[in-house]
């Protein structure tokens, strides 16, 4: 519980720093663009809340090391794996000039150390004819750095509303911490309650006024610290499913799936390119916006985008709440992931053609 207290103080404070003398960097930091169609504020924002996540998760693991030896050594070595992901992703939130494909590779890269320096390996998935490829070496790193990846990409993708991709992390952060408890991983669950309080500690001033933006720097620091969880909880306790660890990260999962087949196949796109398609950009143009109405003034542009999130919350839910409950039953964990998908391409299909579930309200 300290650390968890200092990592969201630490978080709080950095961040508030930054918002306060935000005028000191804003020509390198604020996001100014508030014409593109992933855009939804109304006047330039910070987007490095990824740098006060990144400080506190730093400060709380030196303390740990300090005062407790063994948990702080696997928490610098988890931020040690980290800091090449963020700082790639920091470095575009600076520049506007960092290609996606560097960051992914960046991201891979810390994947790779985790692997080594965690030994978070991806090794079975619970089907033997895939098992069978997992066991060799070269495979099951490759398919690590990749899932990795893909995931903190994922987080970066779902990014586009105030407290979206923070308040995901942090419900599967809690779910992870949850079946830690379960197995007796104390480990797991302080490494998780340590992000836990550095992401309260933005979440704070983000939501719902959006002083400031996680950035691609956040965005990919706390994917890359769920994914690492996901993988370390299955590669440390066998008897959790590995279809905990994919159940629990199903919507930004299935978002960026589904995204990729939506350019690429559906509508012929560059997958690379942003678009207003996105499950929470739809929501709030056809949901939020038909609810409250469109806001008639810049300052209320913020409300209206901070209403959007809760609904997000809840469909993320759908899969979390399954993966909590069934995380060591890995038939049922499957059929929810089938269940999950298809609620989601539904919802996604009823707000494209503007019909409401009557219970979505």
């Amino acid at each position: 519980m300290s650390a968890l207290l200092l990592s969201f103080f630490t978080s709080l404070i950095s961040i508030l720093l930054i918002i306060r003398f935000q005028h000191l960097h804003t020509r390198w930091s604020g996001d100014a663009d508030i014409m593109g169609p992933q855009k939804f504020h109304h006047t330039s924002v910070p987007r490095i809340g990824g740098l006060g996540i990144f400080t506190a998760l730093l400060i709380t693991g030196l303390a740990q090391y300090l005062f407790n030896g063994n948990y702080g050594q696997q928490l610098l070595l988890l931020i040690l794996s980290s800091s090449v992901a963020f700082i790639f992703g920091f470095a575009e939130d600076l520049t506007k000039r960092v290609r996606a494909i560097f960051r992914l590779i960046a991201t891979g890269i810390s994947a790779y150390l985790a692997g080594v320096l965690l030994n978070a390996w991806i090794t079975q998935i619970g089907l033997s004819w895939i098992d069978t490829f997992l066991s060799i070496s070269w495979v099951y790193i490759l398919f690590t750095c990749f899932a990795v990846a893909g995931l903190a990409n994922a987080y970066n993708i779902i990014d586009g509303f105030n407290g979206l991709a923070s308040m995901i992390a942090i419900i599967a952060l809690l779910a992870i911490s949850y079946v830690a408890f379960q197995v007796g991983d104390a480990m797991l669950i302080k490494l998780a309650f340590i992000m836990v309080g550095a992401i309260a500690g933005f979440f704070i001033w983000n939501y719902p006024r959006g002083l400031i933006f996680l950035g691609d720097g956040g965005a990919y620091l706390i994917g890359f610290w769920v994914a690492v969880l996901s993988v370390l909880i299955v590669a440390r306790n066998p008897i959790v499913s590995a279809w905990f660890a994919l159940l629990v990260n199903a919507y930004p999962i299935f978002e960026t799936l589904f995204t990729i087949w939506r350019r690429m196949i559906h509508q012929g796109k560059n997958p690379g390119l942003p678009d207003g398609a996105h499950f929470h950009s739809l929501i709030y143009r056809r949901m939020v916006k038909w609810a409250y109405g469109a806001a008639p003034l810049p300052h209320q542009v913020s409300l209206s985008n901070s209403r959007t999130s809760p609904y997000l919350w809840v469909i993320s839910s759908i899969s979390i709440i399954p993966a909590v409950l069934w995380w060591k039953r890995p038939f049922v964990l499957m059929l929810c992931s089938i269940i999950f998908i298809v609620i989601y391409v539904l919802l996604y299909r009823s707000v494209v053609r503007f019909k409401k579930p009557s219970w979505f309200r």
